[in-house]
């Protein structure tokens, strides 16, 4: 049974219909959709995702990282409410958990790459498990909405939003990471200071047993989604 399950997953992962994929193109910002690549940084990968998570295209996907003099900054107040949306009407189809980060820039959002140990998470959605069969919230959804956290500084900060679709997460490298940067300057914060702080790529190992897994067999009796924890 075990043998079936892993061929069948290592099948799943020659198949890749674009349609099965997605891309975060619009920031939320006072309950609106802001137009798509106003904020969002553009990337060249379209709606695919990495699959490396040892290299920079981690940050902000691929190009992500090239975009960032070109995309406008949102001006955010801390304690509201932000999020991201899914162009090209598609939805998030395939199962795992979906994060979101932040990164303080030393000086603009838009000249920051996002380099060193700087990124800490401040929202994630995991797995509901019964029985050892999971659900995951975060699939089905075209936009996620999230809080910026009221003891965030003030400053200007690079906002990454992540889902890794684990579906072929059985084969080694096989998750499959939807990643998009946004540029946005927080207004009103607070004095908290964020931590851990991690470096991206690194907070991730190919075989983190949040990333190389199997979600079909054995039966799951409990998931942590990969990175630190959620701060504040």
């Amino acid at each position: 049974m075990k043998s079936i399950i892993i061929f069948l997953a290592a099948s799943a992962a020659l198949i890749h219909p674009i349609a099965a994929h997605y891309q975060f193109t619009q920031l939320i910002v006072n309950n609106t959709v802001t137009d798509s690549t106003l904020y969002v940084r553009q990337h060249t990968n379209g709606r695919y995702p990495v699959s490396d998570v040892t290299s920079l295209d981690l940050r902000c996907n691929i190009g992500g990282l090239a975009s960032g003099a070109t995309t406008s900054t949102a001006t955010v107040v801390a304690g509201s409410t932000v999020g991201f949306h899914i162009g090209n009407g598609d939805t998030i189809v395939h199962p795992g958990p979906l994060l979101v980060y932040m990164a303080k820039a030393p000086s603009t959002a838009a000249s920051f790459d996002g380099s060193g140990q700087v990124w800490f998470k401040i929202y994630e959605v995991g797995a509901d498990i019964n029985g050892g069969y999971a659900t995951w919230p975060a699939q089905s959804l075209d936009q996620v909405t999230f809080p910026i956290p009221a003891a965030v500084p003030s400053g200007e900060y690079l906002l990454r939003i992540e889902h890794i679709g684990l579906h072929v997460a059985a084969l080694l490298n096989g998750s499959q990471h939807h990643i998009s940067c946004a540029n946005i300057n927080i207004v009103g914060g607070g004095s908290g200071s964020p931590t851990p702080l991690v470096a991206l790529p690194g907070a991730y190992s190919p075989r983190d047993p949040a990333l190389f897994i199997n979600l079909f067999w054995p039966p799951l009796e409990s998931y942590t989604p990969p990175g630190p924890p959620v701060w504040p």
